[in-house]
């Protein structure tokens, strides 16, 4: 009883958290501080212990996350000094396109964590899902860095995390949270359009 009510609240903080997401709002991130803190206990009860130790990961990520959109924020060539007073505002962080250099370091780390965790679950739990869940995992480690720095193609490992939670979150019996994971990755679709509308309108 006590986790159904812990995965329904977390479903609820989950779709906060996909509509902030959506219109690109800072405060995505206090939403991405609650969330992974219920489903840490969430993952761990039902023996997906890629996606709870990825939990740990997602509360730093949205400590950095929320840094990062507040004060990293990228400055053109030839700006203006006279215009750093607007960057310290939150909204003013553009969203752009991921650059090209970071394709192959970003591959690197998802092979690299895909097939470590992996390895990981199956020497040394129980897991009956080892590849599914360090696949999941490793790509939103990648995603959920993309989305620290506003990157727009963080959409992709999203719809792609989406579908496949959905699927493995079935097979766990965690009905709600494989809900919330089939309406991501419907929206992430729209999300992705959302931010292409939102990158015009910052130009």
């Amino acid at each position: 009883m006590e986790l159904n009510f812990l995965e329904i609240f977390g479903t609820i903080v989950g779709l906060v958290y996909l509509w902030l997401e959506y219109r690109a709002s800072i405060y995505l991130w206090i939403a991405g501080i609650v969330m992974p803190a219920i489903y840490i206990f969430v993952y761990y009860k039902a023996g997906l212990y890629a996606d709870f130790g990825i939990n740990i990961y997602y509360l730093i990520a949205a400590i950095y996350g929320w840094f990062f959109w507040m004060w990293g924020h990228r400055k053109k060539k030839g700006e203006q000094s006279a215009d750093a007073s607007a960057d310290n505002k939150p909204q003013d962080l553009p969203i752009v396109y991921t650059p090209q250099k970071c394709y192959s370091p970003l591959f690197q780390v998802f092979i690299f964590t895909f097939i470590g965790i992996a390895w990981i679950l199956i020497e040394y739990t129980d897991s009956n899902v080892p590849w599914l869940d360090s696949f999941t995992t490793a790509l939103s480690i990648v995603g959920m860095w993309m989305l620290a720095r506003k990157y727009i193609e963080q959409w992709f490992a999203w719809i792609l995390v989406d579908i496949v939670c959905c699927g493995l979150y079935i097979y766990k019996d965690l009905y709600f949270t494989s809900a919330l994971y089939g309406l991501y990755s419907i929206i992430a679709i729209f999300g992705y359009f959302k931010w292409k509308k939102l990158m015009s309108i910052q130009q």
